[in-house]
């Protein structure tokens, strides 16, 4: 079964990946790419960055401060402790951020420690079967124990196609954070 995130929680949040490196595949898998690598017209996307919100990131560091605002001078409500944890951004200002985790809480992060490779995480409960094809009945590769990482490829019809360090494999959307179109959290007041 492919590795796991702790998500036990401390006086300043902590998701901490459980097989340091198992599933950072994130920095293993293809180029460096940033959040605006590939920005739309501005006529297209209102946004500072020119992308779309909302929008799927990862983190790109072990520590990421979580702020109740845009800005240094904001209070640090929590620290991220997940590499490559997939968080949806649901608003944006020039350099900040503000994302929704898998808890359904959000904060602001830089947007230096934002990354536009797609990852997901098992948030079914329960090891992810990872099949062969996108079917239901389709062999089984590997495992996805709950609360793992792993990289995005792309969906289709419901599915998703992971990548992890050794495995890689067809999981159920739905069974996934990190695949969702829409925002995962309540609209965000403006600020």
């Amino acid at each position: 079964m492919l590795g796991s995130v702790d998500h036990g929680r401390t006086r300043s949040k902590a998701l901490a990946l459980g097989l340091a490196g198992v599933l950072s595949l994130l920095a293993a898998c293809g180029d460096e790419r940033t959040e605006a690598a590939t920005p739309a017209s501005p006529a297209e996307r209102p946004t500072p960055s020119g992308l779309p919100v909302p929008r799927w990131v990862t983190l790109k560091f072990g520590e990421v401060n979580a702020r109740n605002g845009p800005g240094d001078e904001h209070r640090t409500l929590w620290v991220y402790r997940a590499k490559g944890l997939p968080v949806q951004v649901v608003a944006e200002t020039r350099e900040w951020r503000r994302v929704c985790d898998s808890d359904g809480q959000m904060a602001w992060v830089h947007r230096r420690v934002t990354d536009g490779r797609r990852a997901a995480m098992n948030t079914s409960g329960e090891p992810l079967a990872l099949h062969a094809k996108a079917q239901a009945g389709a062999a089984v590769r590997a495992y996805l124990a709950p609360g793992a990482l792993a990289g995005l490829d792309e969906c289709e019809g419901g599915w998703c196609r992971l990548e992890a360090p050794g495995a890689s494999g067809w999981a159920r959307a739905d069974r996934l954070w990190g695949t969702a179109e829409t925002a995962g959290c309540g609209a965000p007041p403006r600020r």
